[in-house]
C-alpha cells in the first residue's frame, strides 16, 4: 500500500531539517526562503516496538517495517494559491498526498531571520487561507459545468457532484476547511477525483528551540494543540534541529544524547505514528523463520482485502485466513506453544483485521 505524506510550512520553518532528518537525506538548507526549488520524496519506516518483539521470537533472516513516503514540498509562502513566491504549481505535490505535515515555526534565531515576529499561529491561519484559496478556484471552475446537468435532473450523478461542491464552495467562502464538513464516506467518493487540500488530514509539527525541550508547552502551543484536537487533527512538539542532530548518529550515542534531553525516543517516531494514524492505518505481521514482515491496511478492512495488501492474487483467491492475535502470541512466548494452547484461528470472509494480527492467507488461484 502506497502511502504518501506531503511536508509544507512557510519559508524557514525548518521543513526541509525536519525531512532529512527523517529520511536519512541531505537535501540544501539555508536561511534564504525558497531554497527548496522543487519536491523530494523519501522511504521512512514506521517504528513498531511489536515488530521488534517478534524478532526476538521468530529470529527471522530478514526484518521488514511498514514505510509511508514523506515528500518535502516547497514553494508555499503568502500569495502561493496565486502563483506568487514559487508559484502555485507545488500544490499539485500536496494533492498528489495523502495528509499534511504542516511545520510551523515556534523558535527564535539571528541565524534563520523572519520578515516580522514569529508569530506560529498567524502561520497557521496564512497557509491555511492559501490552500482555502487554492481549493476554491478548483470548485469554481467546476460548479458552471455541472450546473445545467444538475438543474435539468437530466444525470443524477451530475446532481449529487453538484450538490456536494456546492455545499463545499459555501463552506470555503466561509474560510473554513472541508474537513470540518465531515462529509459522508459516499461523499468523499464523489469527490475524491478533486484532491481537495483543505480536506486532507492535517498534523501540525511545532518547531520549537532547543532550550524549550523537556519544558512545560507555552501557551501558544498550549493554544495550537487545543485548537487542533478542536478540529479532529492532531499536534506535536520537537526541535527539527536537534533531531537532525540524533539522527546523524548511531544506536549507543542516541540513548546518551536522548538521556542528555530527557527524551525516550526520538520525536521523528512521534511525528511517523501520529501520520498513520491521521490515516487510519492500521499494522498486520507475517512472521516466519525467512522473515518477520510488517504490513499496512486500512482500519475496518476485511479479510480478503488485507490479504490484497500483501499481494493481490491473495485477495482474488482468498479462502481463509489463520490468524493469531499479537497478545496471544507474546503471552504464550512462541508459535508452537500457540497452537498448542488453541490460540489460533481460521477466519473467513467477513472478518475484520484487527490491529496487530499475525496472519497466514490461504489461497487459491
Amino acid at each position: 500500500m502506497s502511502l504518501k505524506v506531503g511536508i509544507v510550512g512557510l519559508p524557514n520553518t525548518g521543513k526541509t531539517t525536519l525531512f532529512n532528518s527523517m529520511t536519512g537525506l541531505d537535501q540544501p538548507v539555508s536561511s534564504f526562503p525558497f531554497t527548496t526549488t522543487q519536491p523530494f520524496l523519501g522511504a521512512v519506516s514506521v517504528p513498531d516496538e511489536r515488530l521488534d518483539k517478534l524478532v526476538s521470537i521468530y529470529h527471522p533472516k530478514k526484518v521488514v517495517h511498514a514505510s509511508i513516503e514523506f515528500v518535502d514540498i516547497p514553494g508555499l509562502g503568502i500569495g502561493a494559491s496565486k502563483g506568487e513566491g514559487l508559484g502555485n504549481g507545488f500544490l499539485v505535490s500536496i494533492r498528489e498526498s495523502d495528509a499534511i505535515v504542516e511545520v510551523v515555526r515556534c523558535f527564535e534565531s539571528e541565524d534563520v531571520p523572519v520578515d516580522g515576529k514569529i508569530d506560529p499561529e498567524a502561520d497557521i491561519e496564512n497557509l491555511g487561507l492559501e490552500l482555502i484559496f487554492a481549493d476554491l478556484d478548483v470548485v469554481e471552475k467546476r460548479l458552471p459545468r455541472l450546473e445545467t446537468k444538475a438543474k435539468s435532473k437530466s444525470d443524477k450523478d451530475a446532481m449529487v457532484e453538484y450538490d456536494i461542491l456546492c455545499r463545499c464552495h459555501e463552506q470555503l467562502l466561509n474560510m473554513k476547511p472541508i474537513r470540518d464538513l465531515h462529509l459522508s464516506k459516499e461523499d468523499e467518493k464523489v469527490i475524491r477525483a478533486y484532491a481537495f487540500l483543505t480536506a486532507k488530514p492535517i498534523l501540525y509539527v511545532l518547531n520549537i528551540s532547543e532550550s524549550e525541550i523537556g519544558k512545560e508547552d507555552s501557551e501558544v502551543v498550549k493554544r495550537i494543540k487545543a485548537k487542533a484536537e478542536a478540529e479532529g487533527s492532531m499536534a506535536i512538539t520537537l526541535s527539527a534541529e536537534v533531531e537532525y542532530e540524533i539522527s546523524k548518529l548511531d544506536d549507543a550515542d542516541k540513548e546518551v544524547f536522548l538521556a542528555e534531553y530527557g527524551l525516550e525516543r526520538p520525536g521523528l517516531n512521534a511525528v511517523v505514528q501520529a501520520s498513520y494514524s491521521l490515516l487510519g492505518l492500521e499494522t498486520i505481521f507475517t512472521c516466519g523463520e525467512k522473515d518477520c514482515h510488517a504490513w499496512t491496511y486500512h482500519k475496518g478492512m476485511k479479510a480478503p482485502q488485507v490479504a490484497g495488501c500483501i499481494h493481490t492474487d491473495f485477495e482474488r483467491g482468498f479462502i481463509r485466513m489463520e490468524v493469531v492475535s499479537y497478545e496471544d502470541l507474546i503471552k504464550s512466548g512462541s508459535e508452537q506453544k500457540a497452537k498448542e494452547l488453541n490460540l489460533y484461528r481460521l477466519e473467513g470472509k467477513e472478518y475484520i483485521v484487527k490491529d496487530g494480527d499475525i496472519v497466514n492467507i490461504r489461497f487459491n488461484v
